[in-house]
């Protein structure tokens, strides 16, 4: 199978397990249906603590138990462990590594560049994606690809009000996702690593905060239009998440969750978590199953 574009949320908890008036207490006339026809996988793996996105992005990414390679919950940045986990067995290198196209269409801007650069010798600052990616001999901000900012157009930090009208926001993202779509179809994966609704479900409190929720339902709306253009374009694509958090902004840390995985033209089967997920993702491309955990 090729073809297959993967938006990989970070943090978002599947509408099921959401409070009410939630950020998925809207209409979302693409993504809520093809989430509602999806599955809703465990995350937590059966370990006390809150799932987290090193471990959580590692297991879907390697069809492997990061969590019990690691002992505990871990992230948000995998360390050592993890980098040699994802160096060997993260499905970016394994279809490399096979002769395959693969691209992440993630735009990142100098200043990461530079934060990674003076970085360099310490603790990894970079995301399982990026990392996994790197790990295959592949580049950030790929030529030939439209590059798309995963804050979706969205101010980086408070306030978060988008500059303009949000209608021309949503439909730049719409035809976005038709470019994405025509290129999803010169390689095997191409992936976006959509890591911010993740940042705004840590702004949650008790007393939910308005902003945060106004900016979360914004980031799901602007989804959902990325969305309407890869499906209108006829792309073959997957939706993901590696654990709860923007969907019960009530709290500022993550969520026990379970999450989201839908997908367009894929034959999701009948995965139970994220682990076994990750690996019928490896299997559409051919790829044979990893070896049990220990």
């Amino acid at each position: 199978m090729s073809g297959i574009v993967w938006l990989a949320l970070d943090g978002v908890g599947h509408p099921q397990d959401a409070p009410g008036g939630s950020v998925w207490d809207q209409p979302l006339g693409t993504l809520r249906p093809l989430v509602d026809a999806g599955l809703c996988l465990d995350a937590t793996l059966g370990v006390p603590g809150l799932p987290q996105s090193g471990t959580g992005q590692a297991c879907w990414l390697t069809g492997r138990n990061a969590v019990r390679v690691m002992g505990e919950h871990f992230g948000p940045h995998p360390g050592p462990t993890l980098q040699r986990l994802l160096q060997s067995e993260a499905l970016p290198v394994r279809l490399a590594q096979a002769g395959a196209r693969v691209a992440l269409g993630n735009e990142y801007v100098p200043a990461y560049f530079q934060a990674l650069e003076s970085g360099a010798g310490r603790r990894n600052r970079m995301g399982c994606f990026p990392f996994a990616f790197r790990a295959a001999g592949l580049p950030l901000n790929p030529p030939g690809v439209p590059l798309l900012g995963a804050t979706l157009g969205l101010p980086y930090a408070r306030p978060w009000a988008a500059v303009g009208e949000e209608g021309a926001a949503l439909d730049a993202l719409t035809r976005h996702g038709v470019a994405l779509a025509r290129t999803a179809t010169e390689v095997d994966l191409l992936a976006l690593d959509l890591w911010f609704s993740d940042l705004l479900g840590h702004a949650g409190a008790p007393d939910v905060p308005g902003d945060a929720l106004a900016a979360g339902r914004s980031y799901l709306r602007r989804v959902d239009a990325l969305l309407s253009g890869l499906l209108g374009a006829g792309a073959r694509l997957v939706i993901s998440s590696d654990h709860g958090n923007l969907e019960d902004l009530s709290t500022k840390g993550h969520t026990p969750a379970r999450v989201p995985f839908a997908g367009a033209g894929v034959d999701l089967g009948q995965p139970g978590d994220v682990v076994e997920a990750g690996r019928v993702l490896a299997g559409w491309f051919g790829l044979p199953p990893p070896l049990p955990d220990a």
